[in-house]
Formats: structure tokens, sequence, C-alpha cells
């Protein structure tokens, strides 16, 4: 779904030639993205929004209020502190920094309490902005450690491995959670127990909170590996002012690669506007999906597990439409696929199917006799929330790859620097105008009208790149 999309390939593997410090590398992605899952998109929000705040319009807002200010942060620091990396030397130190201070924010989630006696709203709102900031601190600092970890030859071969343990053992947590705490008291299959686990009281959505604990866990154990595996970079006698000011010459060399390249300058541009929406759109998917369609913890858990299997074959997807009809389609076919499916989606409610058709649940028939997904609107929407999934994949696997068709194939490293800087400069405006709308309009649905109107931007923006069709084989670029 995002970079940090799932799939179900096992992360115990070790792939041929990997040193055990780039493999240690590699988990720390699994340290990670089970945070994004659990407490973003799908479990620990939309109880935030729906119960917490207790009116999911204005939760939705809330939402959109600490990510657009902690992209706002990350916006203006990151691409400075990333580009002054370099110069100072070890990784490590500023990881082991974000970790220590993010964790014990992550776990105090937990007590979030439904009647208010815990954490306020308020507070919900600057933890989640401070985690969402270190978050991209540490992801930034992670990545610079790549070529260290696994060395030129296999940067690739690591890179793939960290997404299939964040991948994996997101997944893995998702069950987990639907197995121990969902499901329990809600079926009485063989296979799950009669309660919840640890004696959990739904009544008091500790089922739902308990996603806070978890996740802070898993942070803290996958992340040990890195620190004691992982080499660092040696220290370059730099200081901090130095390291900055060095920055500020990368930052100024970077943008002027820009010169000269005219269809890679545009399409940076436009990625940067409908790479904005289509974060927006997952990170507010899960909110949106618990306030219009009234699901509980048990349906975001199955609704996150399957939109994380889909999201596999979008890369599958986005890897044929490239070889089909080349990169450029195939990112405006994702883009209009993800808009055609956003649209579908406002117009569905658990009384409405596509804005047109109305659906009493009282004198329909259950579609089947299960616990979850038992009406059509219910089942379309899962049906249509898997062509997010997959578009929205297929947008990220394609975009790389028309990169690569617009620059000189000696210039890749410094071009996907910029292609870095463009995913963060304007990362906060989806979340700005999701907030603004909802605010304004008093609907969860009118958060989303400015992001499909960012990815129509970006898709006619698209229109005026030269370059990126398909390349026969035997065909030079």
């Amino acid at each position: 779904m995002t970079d940090h999309a799932i799939g179900t390939v096992s992360a115990a593997e070790k792939p041929r030639g990997l040193s055990l410090g780039a493999i240690s590398w590699a988990l720390h992605q699994g340290a990670r993205d089970p945070y994004v899952i659990l407490i973003t998109i799908y479990v620990f929000m939309p109880y935030f929004s729906t119960v917490v705040v207790g009116d999911p319009v204005r939760g939705q807002a809330m939402v959109a209020a600490y990510g657009m200010w902690s992209g706002l942060i990350v916006a203006f620091t990151s691409p400075l502190l990333g580009a002054s990396i370099d110069r100072l030397g070890p990784r490590k130190p500023g990881i082991l920094l974000g970790v220590a201070l993010m964790v014990p924010m992550i776990f105090s989630l937990w007590w979030t309490k439904p009647d208010g006696t815990g954490l306020s709203v308020a507070a919900v709102v600057v933890l989640a902005t401070i985690i969402g900031v270190l978050f991209n601190y540490i992801e930034m600092l992670h990545n610079a450690l790549l070529i260290r970890a696994a060395g030129m030859d296999r940067a690739h071969t690591a890179s793939g491995l960290g997404l299939m343990c964040g991948n994996g053992l997101s997944v893995l947590a998702l069950i987990f959670v639907l197995w121990a705490f969902a499901l329990p008291g809600k079926v009485d299959w063989p296979f799950i127990p009669a309660h919840p686990l640890f004696g959990l009281d739904p009544l008091k959505h500790e089922t739902d909170r308990i996603v806070a604990p978890i996740a802070a866990v898993l942070f803290t154990i996958w992340t040990i590996p890195l620190f004691l595996f992982t080499p660092d970079e040696p220290k370059t006698g730099a200081t901090v002012m130095q390291a900055l000011k060095g920055g500020v010459e990368t930052l100024r060399g970077m943008l002027g690669l820009l010169k000269g390249h005219k269809d890679a300058a545009i399409f940076l541009g436009a990625r940067m506007i409908y790479v904005d929406a289509m974060t927006a759109l997952l990170l507010f998917g899960g909110v949106y999906a618990a306030g219009v369609m009234h699901w509980g913890v048990l349906e975001m858990l199955i609704y996150g597990v399957a939109l994380s299997i889909f999201a596999v074959f979008g890369g599958y997807f986005g890897g044929y439409l490239d070889g089909r009809f080349g990169p450029k389609r195939g990112v405006q076919v994702a883009i209009l696929g993800t808009i055609l499916c956003l649209v579908s989606q406002l117009g569905m409610r658990p009384d409405r199917i596509l804005y047109f058709w109305a659906y009493d649940p009282l004198t329909h028939p259950k579609v089947w006799n299960g616990p979850f997904f038992n009406t059509l609107p219910e089942l379309l929407y899962l049906v249509i929330g898997f062509g997010v999934a997959i578009f929205v994949t297929g947008s990220y696997a394609s975009s790389r790859t028309l990169l690569t068709r617009l620059i000189p194939s000696n210039q890749t490293g410094a071009f996907f620097g910029l292609y870095a800087l463009s995913g963060t400069a304007t990362v906060w405006i989806g979340s700005m105008m999701v907030q603004l709308f909802t605010s304004l309009f008093k609907t969860q649905q009118a958060g989303f009208i400015p992001i499909a109107a960012m990815m129509v931007i970006g898709f006619v923006i698209l229109l005026f790149v030269k370059g990126g069709q398909r390349v026969k084989v035997g065909e030079s670029l």
C-alpha cells in the first residue's frame, strides 16, 4: 500500500550473500512497520476517532491535524538533516535516541481510555505528532545505513528483505491481534480462544488499546539486532554546524540537477502532488472506514489483513503495466484507478450503494451468517478497498521505474535523492486539506474531495512528461 505495504513473504529466510549486519538492518524495518499498520491505519487511530473523540467527523479532523503538523515539521527539517547525515558520520546514536524517546510514547497510548480518565484528546494529538516526526527521522537514519550495512552490490537485496520483514511482521501482528483479542467472544471456532487473552475487557476497549504496547514491544525487540550487529559509519570529525552547512550545499547541488532535465523535473513535481494525495488516502483510510461504515476493531483488523495481501498484487500489477505499456502509462492507469476507487468509496454507506441505491439492512437478508462483512454495502466497500491497495502500490512501483527512464543512467543516485525529497516536501498538504474540508463541511466524505482533486492534478501534469514509454526487448534506453 505505501512503502510500508504489506506482504506475506517470510522474513526469516536468509538471502544468499547477506551479512548478519545487513540482515539486522533489514529486521529494523520489521520494528517500524507494525506501528504504522496497528496504530496509524487500522486499529488505534480508528478507535481514537470514533470512540475517544466520539464524533467520526471531528475525529477525522483531529487525526488530519496531527498528520499535518508532523508533516510540516518533517518537510522543513528532514531534507536538510538527510543531506547533512553523510558529513556527520555515525547514524546509530541518532537512531538510539529516537527509539528511546519514541517507544515510551507509543506504549503510553494504552492509556487513551474511552471514558476520558486517561490521556486527553489533545495529549494524544501531541504525542502522535511527536511520534510521527521521530518515526521519519529514524527512517531517514536507517536508510542512510543501507550501504554501510550491505555494501553497494547487496543493497538492493537488503532493501527487499527489509520490506519483507516489515510486511511479514505487520501481517503477523494483525493476525495475532485478530486471534487473541478481536475474535474471542465473537465466534465459537475451535482454534479461537473463548475470551480475549490476558483478561482484557472489550467493554473498556482494552482489546483496541492493546495494540499500543504491542507496537512498542515489537519496535524495541526488532531494533536490538541493528545495534548489536550492523556496522555504523565512522566519525568524520565534523561539527554539527559544519554538517548542516554542508547539507545546505548538498541540497543546492541536488536542485541544480534539474537544469537540463525538464521531463524529470515535471515528473517529480507531479509525483509530489499525487503521492501526497495517496499517502493521505492511506493515512485516513482506516479512520474513514471505521466512521462511515461503523466498523469496529474486528472488521478493521480483517480489512487490514485483506488489503495488505492485495497490496502484494499491486507490485506485480505495476510491473505488468510497466512491461506492457511503459511506466508513464502505468503510473497514469494507477492514478486513474485510485481516483475511481476513491470516488466509489465516497458513495458507500451502510444504507447506500454508490450514491444512488438505497439499502435497508433490516429488510435485506444477510449475504452470509458470519460475524463480519455480512451486508452487500460492506462487501462492496471491501472489494473497492482491494482496488485501492492494488492501484496505490502499483503507482509506487511504476513511479520508481519511470524516473529511471527520464534521467541519465550515471546520475541515478543523485536523482533518487531528489525523488526522496519530493516525497517529503509537501507531505503535509494532503493532511491539511483533509482537516480543512472535514472541519468546513462537517462530513468525512468532504475531507477526501481535495485528495481526489490532487490526484487529478498529478495526472494532468504527467501528460506533459515526454518519455517513459514501453521499452522493447533489445531496445536501448
